[in-house]
């Protein structure tokens, strides 16, 4: 890159995803993305219309990691929404044994 050139861009938290978009990302149809949101394991948006989801990198992180305990599983949303909190609560707590130097 060129001395002085700026870089500029769309920091992945501030980009959003529409339904349709997001679903394509997962890989999924958007209905899946709607029962996932509709039993509360998927984002914050009961209260918000469909035609105003936005989704942003964590609940795309989150959507993937529901999708593979389901299909590993064969789990449904509410398990897999659980299972990949507890993983993630886990992960936490493993973080902080590290930076207390408990390991």
């Amino acid at each position: 890159m060129e001395q002085g050139m700026a870089v500029t861009g769309v920091p992945l938290e501030a980009a959003a995803l529409g339904l349709d978009e997001f679903a394509r990302a997962c890989a999924v149809e958007p209905e899946w993305v709607v029962r996932h949101v509709q039993a509360g394991v998927l984002g914050d948006l009961v209260e918000v219309q469909v035609t105003q989801w936005r989704f942003g990198s964590a609940e795309l992180r989150r959507a993937r990691s529901l999708l593979e305990i389901e299909r590993t599983f064969e789990a449904g949303e509410e398990l897999a929404g659980l299972v990949d909190d507890l993983i993630l609560e886990v992960r936490r707590l493993r973080a902080r044994i590290r930076a207390l130097g408990l390991e």
